[in-house]
C-alpha cells in the first residue's frame, strides 16, 4: 500500500507565484512526534534522576542520623566516666585533710618515718572540655576520651594510694596524750629519784590517781602485755611505719598480745608497779628503735 502524501499550496499574493510542496505523511508524523516527544522523555528522565537522588540522599541522611546517635551516646558514656572520676578524686582529696592538731604531730615525726608515707597528688586537667570541643571528628573526640580516661584511673589509682598511706601514718601517728593528770617528769636528762645520780629519762611521767584509765595513743598492736624489770607492768604497742610506744608502771591490763587497737582505747590502768616512786604512768615513744621526745607529739587531749 502506497503511502500517502499531501501537497501544500502557498501562494504570494503580491507576485501571484504559487509554490507547491508535497508531504508525505507518515515521516512528517514521525518527525512532528520526535520533536514533541524530546522535551518529555527529558524530562521525565531529569524526574527519575532527582527522584533517585533524593532517594540516596534520604538514605545517606537515616545512616548519619543512626551514626550521629551513636557518637553521642558513647562520647556522653565517656565523659560521665570521666567526671565520676575526677569526682571520686576530688572525694579523696576532701579524705587527705587531716585535723590541724593531727598534721601537726605528722610533720614532727622523724624524716625516715615520713618517707614511708611519700606521695604527691596531681591536679585534674581544666581543659579537658576544651580539648574534646576543638576537635572536629568523632574517632578524635573518642580518641581524647579514651586516653584522658586511662590517665584519671592511673591518677586515681596513685592519689587513692597515697590518700591511704596518709591516712595509715596520721592513724599511726602517737598524738593523743596516753591519761588525765600531770607532767611530773619530762623527757632527757635528769636526777635519778632513787640515787640522785644523774641519768636519762626516755620518757615522759605523767602522775594522776591510780586506777585512772590508760589510752592507747595511735592505731596498732599490742606487741606485748606483762611485768618488765623496773617498768613493772609494761604495754608495748606497734603501728606501723617503725613507730612504737611503751606503757610503764601499770596496775593491770586490759589488752593482750597480738591484740589490735584504735587510739583513744583503753589499754589499762595507772599504777605504780616496778621502779617508781609513786602512782603515775611512764610513757614511751619510739621510731625505727630510737627513743623521741613524746612532747613533740602529743598535740591532742586524752580521749575519755
Amino acid at each position: 500500500m502506497k503511502a500517502r502524501r499531501y501537497t501544500v499550496l502557498i501562494a504570494d499574493r503580491s507576485s501571484g507565484v504559487v509554490r507547491r510542496v508535497s508531504v508525505n505523511l507518515r515521516p512528517t508524523v514521525a518527525v512532528v512526534a520526535t520533536i514533541l516527544a524530546i522535551p518529555v522523555l527529558m524530562g521525565l528522565g531529569a524526574r527519575w534522576n532527582a527522584q533517585a537522588e533524593i532517594s540516596q540522599l534520604r538514605a545517606v541522611k537515616s545512616i548519619l542520623e543512626v551514626e550521629n546517635g551513636s557518637y553521642r551516646a558513647a562520647t556522653g558514656e565517656l565523659t560521665t566516666q570521666i567526671q565520676s572520676l575526677e569526682g571520686v578524686i576530688d572525694d579523696l582529696g576532701v579524705r587527705s585533710t587531716l585535723e590541724p592538731e593531727q598534721a601537726r604531730a605528722m610533720q614532727r615525726l622523724p624524716a625516715v618515718v615520713k618517707a614511708r608515707a611519700a606521695g604527691g597528688v596531681s591536679q585534674p586537667n581544666p581543659v579537658v572540655a576544651q580539648m574534646i570541643t576543638s576537635l572536629s571528628f568523632p574517632e578524635d573526640t573518642f580518641g581524647v576520651l579514651r586516653e584522658l580516661l586511662q590517665g584519671l584511673e592511673n591518677r586515681l589509682r596513685f592519689v587513692e594510694t597515697n590518700v591511704e598511706r596518709r591516712e595509715a601514718l596520721a592513724a599511726a601517728t602517737p598524738s593523743i596524750w596516753p591519761a588525765h593528770g600531770w607532767l611530773s617528769g619530762a623527757f632527757g636528762g635528769r636526777s635519778d629519784p632513787f640515787t640522785g645520780e644523774p641519768g636519762f629519762h626516755q620518757g615522759i611521767d605523767i602522775s594522776t590517781d591510780k586506777g585512772q584509765p590508760v589510752y592507747a595513743t595511735a592505731d596498732g598492736q599490742v606487741n606485748s602485755a606483762a611485768y618488765t624489770g623496773d617498768y613493772g607492768n609494761l604495754v608495748v604497742l606497734t603501728h606501723g611505719f617503725g613507730l612504737a610506744t611503751r606503757y610503764g608502771h601499770l596496775s593491770r591490763f586490759l589488752v593482750k598480745p597480738g591484740q589490735a587497737v584504735r587510739r583513744g582505747d583503753v589499754i589499762g590502768y595507772v599504777g605504780a608497779t616496778g621502779r617508781a616512786t609513786g602512782t603515775h604512768l611512764h610513757y614511751e615513744i619510739l621510731a625505727n628503735g630510737n627513743l623521741l621526745n613524746p612532747l613533740g607529739l602529743l598535740t591532742q587531749p586524752a580521749r575519755r
